[in-house]
């Protein structure tokens, strides 16, 4: 086979690549999309979902009263910030990003936070005193 035919053809073993490479050949070679795998044809049902979508997606935020009424309660107990993160074992960025607004909230953090405080964050009676009562079980 002349040098010239190398052009036309079509490499397909791994050898013939490696030998057209040391000859300083071009050598151009391209990945298969999903190669070896069904998935072609197949689009997942969150693609047609999403297609379907028109608004834009985001998460909720800490509202603006709940903010307010941590900074307020970690106030009146005299409280700084990095006090109350040390006190429910959170990085301080925590409460700086629930008191500004910035925080998704986490029922889990908002829970501690308001053990610590003492006040209501979740529900109706947002800013209330939290009733000390038995536990439930």
């Amino acid at each position: 086979m002349a040098e010239s035919d190398w052009d036309t053809v079509t490499a397909k073993s791994k050898q013939a690549i490696l030998a057209a490479q040391r000859r300083g050949e071009d050598v151009e070679t391209s990945k298969k999309w999903a190669a070896g795998q069904n998935k072609q044809h197949s689009i997942t049902k969150n693609t047609a979902k999403l297609d379907r979508e028109t608004e834009e997606l985001h998460h909720d935020r800490v509202t603006l009263e709940v903010g307010k009424v941590i900074q307020q309660g970690r106030q009146s107990k005299g409280l700084t910030q990095k006090d109350l993160a040390t006190k429910i074992n959170e990085k301080p960025q925590v409460i700086v990003d629930y008191e500004s607004r910035r925080a998704i909230p986490n029922n889990q953090v908002l829970g501690k936070i308001e053990r610590a405080i003492g006040l209501k964050l979740r529900g109706k009676d947002i800013g209330k005193p939290i009733k000390k009562g038995p536990r439930a079980k």
